[in-house]
C-alpha cells in the first residue's frame, strides 16, 4: 500500500516507547512520509530530548517500563504548548483514552497499527496545528485593524523597494526595512510574509523599544518558571511561537546591547536558550527586522554589535517618506477612506478638489500613520459624501503659514500644532502623552478642544 507524503512541512517527531520494535515501526512509517524521528525508550530520556530541542509531534506509549506515559503528557505540554502528543497502547480501554485526552493528548491509538492509521493520524495533527497557526495570524491582524495595503505607487524609489521585497520573499534571507516612523515598514514586513513559503505559519511582532532588556529576552526567547520575579508560568517565547515562521523586529536599533550576542547566534546557528532555562533549543525562524536609526552610526559609537548589523543587513530595503511620494497621496487616502467607510458604514464619493490640494501640499511629518489618522477622522467627522478641505487636519497647514516658535500666534495655536504632529509621528495616545509630558485624559481633553 502506497502512502502519500504529506502536503505540509516535514515534522519533528518524538517516540517514546520502551519496546524497540515499536520505536523502529512508527520510525519507518513517519521518515516513508518525509518527518524527521528521534525515538527513546523511557520517561527521563524522553523529558531531557524535549527540553534540547522543538518537537511539533509526541508518539507516547502508556507503559514505559515502571512509569507511567500518562504522566508524561503534561511534562511534554509544559516543555512545548504547541506539541501534539498522541498516545499508543496495548491496553486500550475507553478510561484511558478518556485520562489521556484530559492530560493534553491528541488522539489514541491502539496497538497492533497500520502505517496508513499512523499516517492518518499524523495528517489530522497537521490539519489542527495549520488552523492553530492560522488562527494565531488573524488574532494578530485582528487587533491592529489595519487596511489591506495595495502596494502599487507611482515613485519609482517605492517601485523599487517593493520589487526588490518581492523578490526577497521567497528565500529566508534577513531582510532589514530602513525609512522613518510611520512609512509602513510593518506593513511590508507582513506582505514579505505572506509573498514567502512560510505563510502559511506564525508571523510574530515585537517591538525592541517597548520593554526593558530583561523582559524583552523573555518575550523573544522565553523563560522557565521562576526564572525571575513574576515568572509564575513558563514561557515559551516569540521564536518558539513562530516556528517554522517571521519574526519581525520593530525598530532593531533600540535592542539592547546584552541581548544582542544572544541575537546573533540565534540568527548564525537556529539556536537559543529560555531565560533560567539552561537546555539549548533549536527553532526554524525567519528575521526581518526594521530601523529609523542610522545604524551604521550606532555601530561606529559601539552601541550596535558590527557583525549582528552585517547579518540583519543581508538585503536591505529603503521606505522613502511620505513628503517624497506626494504623487501616491491621494491613491492611499482612496483607499483609506474606502477601508474607513466600510468599517464606520458611511457611503463617500472620494474628496473634493480643495481637499486634495491640500493632501498635496502638506509635508506629512508622520508619514502614513499621519494620513491614515488624519482620513480616519475624516471619515468619523464628516457629514458629507464628498471629503472637503475643512475636514482634513493639514488643509489649515496648507493654506495658512505654519505657526512657528517666536511668530505672530497664539500660545494655543502653536500648542494645537504641536499636538497635532506630535499625535501623527507616534503609535499610540500613551506614547504621545509620554513625549508631551502629560497625561492622558489631559491628552484626550486637548484632541476634544482642538478638534483632533
Amino acid at each position: 500500500m502506497t502512502i502519500q507524503a504529506p502536503a505540509g512541512s516535514p515534522l519533528n517527531v518524538l517516540v517514546v516507547d520502551d519496546e524497540s520494535n515499536i520505536r523502529k515501526t512508527l520510525s519507518i512509517c513517519l521518515e516513508a512520509d518525509g518527518h524527521r524521528v528521534t525515538t527513546v525508550s523511557n520517561f527521563d530520556d524522553a523529558v531531557a530530548e524535549a527540553s534540547r530541542r522543538t518537537f511539533h509531534l509526541a508518539f507516547v506509549d502508556l507503559r514505559l517500563g515502571t512509569a507511567d506515559g500518562l504522566d508524561l503528557i503534561p511534562v511534554l505540554s509544559a516543555s512545548s504548548p504547541w506539541m501534539k502528543i498522541i498516545v499508543i497502547t496495548a491496553y486500550a480501554s475507553i478510561d484511558t483514552a478518556v485520562e489521556a485526552m484530559r492530560r493534553g493528548a491528541a488522539d489514541y491509538i491502539p496497538k497492533p497499527f497500520t502505517p496508513a492509521q499512523v499516517s492518518m493520524a499524523v495528517r489530522k495533527i497537521e490539519q489542527v496545528r495549520t488552523l492553530e497557526q492560522k488562527l494565531a495570524g488573524l488574532q494578530e491582524d485582528l487587533e491592529r485593524t489595519v487596511p489591506q495595503a495595495q502596494f502599487a505607487s507611482a515613485s519609482p524609489a517605492m517601485q523599487r523597494a517593493i520589487e526588490v521585497a518581492r523578490q526577497a520573499a521567497p528565500s529566508d534571507t534577513s531582510i532589514l526595512l530602513r525609512g522613518e516612523s510611520g512609512t509602513g515598514k510593518t506593513v511590508l514586513a507582513r506582505a514579505i510574509h505572506r509573498w514567502s513559503a512560510r505563510s502559511a505559519k506564525p508571523f510574530g511582532v515585537v517591538s525592541c523599544p517597548s520593554l526593558p532588556g530583561e523582559l524583552l529576552e523573555s518575550e523573544l526567547f522565553g523563560h522557565a518558571r521562576g526564572a525571575f520575579t513574576g515568572a509564575v508560568r513558563d514561557n515559551p517565547g516569540r521564536i518558539a511561537a513562530c516556528d517554522r515562521g517571521t519574526l519581525f523586529l520593530d525598530e532593531i536599533g533600540d535592542l539592547a546591547l546584552s541581548l544582542q550576542p544572544k541575537l546573533l547566534r540565534f540568527l548564525q546557528e537556529g539556536e537559543y536558550e529560555r531565560l533560567g532555562d539552561a537546555s539549548t533549543r533549536v527553532a526554524d525562524v525567519r528575521i526581518i527586522s526594521a530601523t529609523n536609526r542610522d545604524l551604521e552610526g550606532e555601530v561606529r559609537a559601539g552601541r550596535f554589535r558590527e557583525d549582528l548589523f552585517y547579518r540583519l543587513n543581508v538585503i536591505q530595503i529603503e521606505l522613502s517618506p511620505l513628503r517624497e511620494r506626494i504623487e501616491d497621496v491621494e491613491e492611499v487616502a482612496a483607499q483609506l477612506l474606502a477601508f474607513f467607510g466600510k468599517v464606520h458604514h458611511r457611503r463617500f464619493l472620494g474628496f473634493t478638489e480643495g481637499a486634495s490640494q491640500a493632501m498635496k501640499r502638506h509635508r506629512w511629518p508622520g508619514n502614513l500613520r499621519e494620513l491614515r489618522n488624519v482620513i480616519e477622522r475624516a471619515s468619523i467627522l464628516c457629514r458629507s459624501e464628498w471629503i472637503g478641505a475643512e475636514c482634513i487636519p493639514g488643509a489649515r497647514e496648507a493654506s495658512e503659514t505654519p505657526p512657528s516658535v517666536g511668530g505672530m500666534v497664539s500660545l494655543e495655536r502653536i500648542e494645537e500644532e504641536h499636538i497635532r504632529r506630535v499625535l501623527a509621528s507616534t503609535p499610540s495616545l500613551q506614547k504621545a502623552a509620554e513625549i508631551l509630558g502629560i497625561d492622558q485624559a489631559t491628552l484626550w481633553r486637548r484632541r476634544k478642544q482642538y478638534g483632533i
